[in-house]
């Protein structure tokens, strides 16, 4: 890790074997040979100076010759953990297929092996053995300079559940996604993990596990390292944005209320799934010919993400004019036990306002036929949680049935990309939280767009960073999903995407970040004068993956 900052000059703060050893500095076999005498690598590398053109052509060879997707994760994971500059050079040319390697599903994959692939440490670990110290700790971080830290506490990772410590693998990857989708800096970037234990009986008997081996924090002492870790972030790292990872329901909902206010904090759980999900129906109603508003939605799950995307779809309804108790109306949830409806006593709190008058329902195919959604919208976390029933009578109740597995990763999809489109005779209107490939059905080949968060946290990190706001908030979603929704071409929706390529995603997330940069100068949120071109004052922040020259 570096220990003091690059300097101004295109002198490095390293030399020698620690330069090679330093992933924000090396360069590889790319230093050339003017560069090796006055850098004291002359002997360290072989004697051919390759481009990086050439280096990231090798990576991508290696990549694909790798005979299962977690070789693939571990081989990216080498990487980075080496060179940096490169990583993102070969991320960038090649997202749509780096992508799930890196992150969302392959990371899932990760995380289950993590104490077995573990190969160098990358960002910092955090226990109850550290309360009272926790700014001590992150001053250990060599960069002082930090714009996004990513924490996650590893109780619901992905659709996978417990994962304690080896969750590390979620925050290092959501801001490998930052710096990939929408240039912020990696050396601006820090991922957390808050290891205050786990509930995984087979991790805490696994010898290779890494974190803590007892039972979760619970209750008040939870609450205070991590009241203290907010607090530390604050003070050692006062313009960071803090978002919140894989948090379980219980912690998720009333930590992002007690920060919200106080501090610049987001939950993507809650919040970027969102607004991914809501720029997906507005893209989906261009299809449909009807505003999703025009019908009612029902969600499959009633967790963090499934009130989050209520919650946000509630507040578009009420800008387009309809009052907060109509469109919370049109809003319809099913948990394990059914219908989320009225008469019902077990509902936890964040369920409330969407229980609804109406007799029990039990099953997703008979409440389909009695509440005839326009939207059918899953995010259960159980594999196949969308039947060929469910989706045929969404089929008979719609034209175009708007039909959303976002579960991820791909095993725990409600229902299959090809399923959809043949479970509706191919009249499904259809996302994904998992990629999915082309699918073709009657002579037609449709393009399965994937609501991935990627579209919308990376940008909105961005346009935080960019305007120096001092909140993040739900008009910043709205601002962010909208502006989503306009970049999807009519092309892309006539191959059945709802959402721009992957290909685009560096000029998607800056336009998103002008969105919600303009938020926060228009609300006065701001702590920093706005540009006279801020689409150009963001473009001029995103970093690019380019050597530099040390001579």
């Amino acid at each position: 890790m570096r220990t003091i900052d690059t300097p101004s000059t295109s002198e490095p703060a390293k030399t020698g074997v620690e330069l090679l050893r330093d992933p924000s500095l090396n360069k590889g076999t790319a230093f050339t040979y003017e560069e090796r005498r006055r850098l004291g690598l002359v002997g360290l590398l072989p004697p051919h100076v390759l481009t990086q053109e050439e280096q990231a052509g090798r990576v991508m060879a290696n990549l694909r010759a790798r005979g299962s997707e977690l070789g693939k994760y571990i081989e990216m994971a080498d990487l980075l953990n080496r060179n940096e500059t490169l990583f993102y050079r070969v991320v960038m040319d090649h997202i749509d297929e780096i992508m799930p390697i890196i992150y969302t599903p392959v990371v899932g994959a990760a995380c289950q092996q993590y104490g077995r692939i573990f190969r160098r440490s990358r960002g910092l670990w955090i226990s109850r053995r550290e309360k009272g110290m926790i700014r001590d700790v992150l001053r250990n971080w060599p960069h002082r300079d930090v714009r996004v830290v990513v924490v996650t506490d590893g109780e619901r990772i992905l659709g996978l559940g417990d994962l304690g410590a080896d969750g590390m693998g979620i925050p290092v990857g959501k801001l490998s996604l930052y710096t990939a989708c929408a240039g912020v800096d990696p050396t601006t970037t820090l991922p957390v993990t808050l290891d205050v234990g786990t509930e995984n009986r087979a991790l805490l008997e696994d010898p290779l596990y890494l974190g803590m081996r007892e039972p979760r924090l619970r209750g008040r002492e939870y609450d205070e390292l991590v009241d203290e870790f907010v607090g530390a972030v604050r003070e050692v790292f006062p313009g960071a944005l803090l978002q919140f990872e894989d948090f379980a329901n219980h912690n998720a909902f009333r930590l992002l209320e007690k920060y919200r206010r106080t501090d610049r904090v987001f939950n993507d759980d809650i919040q970027g799934t969102a607004a991914v999900t809501l720029a997906g129906l507005y893209a989906a109603a261009r299809v449909t010919g009807s505003p999703f508003s025009s019908g009612r939605i029902l969600f499959h799950g009633a967790g963090e993400a499934a009130i989050g995307i209520g919650n946000l779809v509630v507040s578009a309804m009420v800008a387009e004019g309809m009052s907060p108790e109509e469109a919370m109306g049109r809003c319809w949830f099913m948990d394990s036990k059914g219908l989320v409806e009225s008469s019902r006593r077990d509902l936890q709190e964040h369920k409330r306002p969407y229980a609804h008058a109406h007799a029990p329902i039990g099953g997703l195919a008979e409440a389909i036929r009695e509440l005839r959604p326009s939207a059918l919208i899953g995010v259960s976390g159980q594999g196949g949680g969308f039947t060929e029933e469910a989706v045929a009578e969404m089929s008979r109740v719609n034209a175009r049935p708007i039909v959303f597995a976002l579960s991820n990763p791909t095993a725990n999809a409600e229902c299959t990309a090809e399923q959809a489109y043949s479970w509706s005779q191919g009249r499904a209107v259809f996302a994904s939280g998992s990629p999915f490939a082309p699918v073709v059905f009657d002579g037609r080949t449709f393009l399965p767009g994937q609501a991935n968060n990627a579209y919308i946290f990376p940008g909105v990190g961005l346009g935080v960073v960019a305007s120096g706001a001092r909140r993040v908030t739900d008009e910043m979603f709205f601002a962010a999903a909208k502006t989503l929704a306009g970049l999807v071409g009519e092309d892309d929706l006539a191959a059945g995407r709802l959402f721009p390529p992957l290909t685009k995603i560096r000029s998607v997330s800056a336009e998103i970040a002008a969105a919600v940069a303009e938020v926060a100068y228009r609300r006065g949120l701001s702590t920093q004068g706005e540009p006279r071109d801020l689409a150009a004052a963001i473009r001029a922040l995103q970093y690019q993956p380019v050597y530099k020259s040390y001579l």
